[in-house]
């Protein structure tokens, strides 16, 4: 009974103070995500407050909050969506990942930390969380392609998260970590995600839509709720997070196409739930221990803030996904959640960091949280900001990668080519993997290594070490050398496969867009392998060799790149006359005779200026917002991610826009971007303004 009491009590203190701090949070147009944060300062045990409740009940509690809420994301996430936008989220999550843990482990060695506190650090700073980004997306109404994308990546990060888990308990507890087992863990988690969608997707929908059809609304949020916490249990069961397991129950559920009722449904308990999380998280905030380890705190927040915006905004942008969303997803990214919280358990059960560690993860955790949503708000007007200050060739270059890579996607399967593209992915990664090996194994028997050629050799300890060392150096050369040449041939076949060459002995006209995309998917590659080589190699090197010669490659790549860039500059401006002298034409009235001179035309500017997509006409009607505005104040670029390379105006000559180019009715826009970015232009050029702005 006592037990009961303690629950209500507990229960009852968290629901009031948030319903209090929450409602005052609203009043001052304030997220009201802060508002649970501080009900749980409150009601802490840290501060002299006399209202303290149990912090094992809410803490129970507050897994309730976790899987509903990730319960209601998979609804709004089918597997379909999950596998359109797979590729961009492993990318950028292996990326960013990477470039954390890298982060983490010089932070903590720069602090004085051991190497083992320091490869947690890394780890604890590198999952976003879900929960936060969920809660923010939802009050902040965002939808879309952004939301699509972030969900994606949180999703591939709690896969590296039970990775880097698995990882950090075998190397913690001395039993160091073999090819065998990565493999073992790595299949083991495969198999129990196909095997939990196979089944899944046989079961789970028809369960679904059976009890729909009876039309009792408590028997479908009763079934769903089952389904939810069944297999929630289950992933926990399988020593995975019950976060990852509610997830796939949602997706499976929303196969059976009734996701909004059950959404309808379940979305009061959830929020109820997630409130206590929030809260949850508040009780952990210690200020006098944030007091003693301030610097620590301040760094890996900035570090958290800063590597996420960088290393998510690479990976999107290089997935062909625009400057905006691209900026927009990194500062979305920007914090660290329940993940870090169970990271840095693990490290004090396994006596592998120090009692300090734990604080430092929850004290990052609590600020980064506040940020959160005035970072997913201030989102938009920064991406403005970007693209405002790119130079003009990385401004063009930007708005027509986008539509290179979306050319690459939907290119024809070609058996020939496709076998290629694998066979040098293959490659690289070999090639990774043994420079990872040489380097791992020279580190970990250097001192055996040494002393064998000491005493067989008669050599001093100095030059035996450096002879050691040498020739590893020498064994790693030729696979360095391999991953260089072998992403420049991985972007040479991608180019080609997204701009076809033309025929030989005829002017290659997509020569200048097919360099800067070789020299981008280089970087790509580069980026996608060396980051994670540099991670892993960083704690068996003294100072930063690894990612020096990183930096190094990046470096000499990006004078290419912007020599590339430089060129497609010119090549779009000597062509812009063509381009609106046929795009005006088709979008003037012709009689039949015209329209097949229009679509020659075409044909021609296709033929002379590959690499511009399909640039579309676009004719600015009197009652166009953009009418009477500069480029720089629509902003068309940073908003929607389509440049406008000419402009038609009165039949007379083309114009090559300046972002002071005053637009008129009448004038013909030739827009460049991927689809989507064309459609969103569209949506901005065409919505016709109110008749109060259009009256004289």
């Amino acid at each position: 009974m006592h037990g009961a009491h303690d629950f209500l009590k507990a229960l009852a203190m968290v629901l009031c103070v948030a319903a209090v701090t929450s409602v005052i949070f609203q009043r001052l147009r304030q997220p009201i995500v802060l508002g649970y944060i501080i009900a749980g300062l409150i009601i802490g045990p840290h501060v002299p407050i006399p209202l303290v409740a149990d912090s094992a009940i809410v803490q129970t509690l507050s897994e309730l909050g976790v899987i509903l809420l990730m319960f209601s994301l998979g609804l709004e996430f089918s597997l379909r969506k999950l596998f359109q936008v797979g590729p961009t989220a492993g990318i950028t999550a292996v990326i960013q990942c990477s470039l954390m843990v890298w982060l983490g482990f010089v932070v903590g060695r720069a602090f004085g930390w051991t190497p083992l506190e320091s490869i947690f650090t890394g780890a604890i700073i590198a999952i976003s969380s879900t929960t936060i980004i969920a809660k923010a997306f939802a009050e902040q109404g965002i939808q879309g392609k952004l939301r699509e994308i972030v969900v994606g990546v949180l999703i591939v990060e709690d896969l590296i998260a039970i990775l880097l888990m698995a990882t950090l308990t075998a190397v913690s507890s001395g039993a160091g970590l073999s090819a065998g087992q990565l493999t073992f863990t790595i299949g083991r988690l495969a198999l129990f995600l196909v095997g939990l969608v196979v089944v899944g997707l046989l079961v789970i929908p028809r369960v679904v839509r059976f009890v729909h059809r009876l039309e009792r609304p408590e028997m479908l949020l009763v079934t769903s709720m089952g389904i939810c916490f069944a297999i929630a249990l289950l992933a926990q069961e399988f020593g995975y997070s019950v976060a990852l397991g509610a997830f796939l129950a949602g997706s499976l559920v929303a196969e059976s196409g009734k996701e909004k009722d059950v959404e309808h449904l379940v979305e009061p308990v959830r929020d109820v739930f997630a409130a206590i999380f929030f809260v949850s998280v508040g009780m952990l905030i210690d200020p006098a221990l944030i007091a003693q380890h301030w610097v620590a705190v301040l760094v890996l927040t900035l570090v958290v803030i800063i590597g996420k915006l960088v290393g998510v905004g690479l990976g999107v942008f290089l997935t062909g996904n625009g400057t905006r969303t691209a900026v927009q997803s990194g500062m979305s990214l920007a914090q660290i959640g329940e993940f870090s919280f169970i990271i840095a358990g693990l490290g004090l059960s396994l006596n592998a960091t120090g009692q300090f560690i734990y604080p430092v993860a929850v004290a990052v955790s609590a600020i980064t949280t506040l940020t959160t949503p005035f970072l997913i708000k201030a989102a938009g007007p920064v991406a403005n900001l970007v693209d405002r200050k790119l130079p003009k060739p990385l401004q063009t270059f930007a708005a027509l990668y986008g539509s290179w890579v979306e050319g690459l996607r939907t290119a024809p399967q070609q058996k020939t080519m496709g076998a290629r593209i694998r066979r040098t992915l293959r490659l690289l990664l070999l090639d990774a993997a043994m420079l990872a090996a040489i380097v791992i194994g020279t580190s970990v028997s250097l001192e055996k290594l040494t002393a064998a050629l000491e005493n067989r050799g008669g050599l001093g300890a100095s030059v035996a070490r450096l002879l050691v060392i040498g020739l590893a150096s020498v064994l790693a050369v030729p696979f360095c050398v391999g991953i260089v040449r072998l992403a420049h041939s991985l972007g040479e076949l991608l180019a080609d496969l997204a701009l076809p060459p033309g025929a030989e002995g005829k002017l290659d006209w997509a020569a200048a867009p097919r360099r800067a995309l070789v020299v981008t998917l280089q970087l790509g590659s580069l980026l996608l392998v060396g980051a994670p080589l540099v991670a892993v190699t960083q704690p068996f090197l003294p100072g930063f060799q690894g990612a020096a010669v990183l930096l190094v490659q990046l470096v000499v790549l990006a004078v290419g790149f912007w020599r590339s860039a430089t060129n497609l500059q010119g090549h779009v401006r000597a062509g812009s006359q063509v381009i609106v002298a046929a795009l005006a034409s088709q979008s003037q009235p012709r009689s039949t005779g015209e329209k097949g001179h229009g679509e020659e035309q075409l044909k021609t500017l296709h033929a002379i200026l590959p690499g511009l997509g399909e640039p579309t006409p676009v004719r600015l009607e009197s009652s166009s917002p953009a009418v009477g505005r500069t480029l720089a104040e629509l902003n068309l670029r940073g908003m929607t991610g389509a440049t406008v390379l000419a402009i038609q105006r009165d039949g007379s000559e083309a114009v090559v826009p300046t972002a002071q180019e005053v637009l008129r009715a009448g004038d013909v826009l030739a827009l460049a971007g991927t689809h989507d970015a064309i459609d969103a232009a569209r949506a901005v050029l065409e919505t016709p303004r109110s008749p109060e702005a259009v009256a004289p």
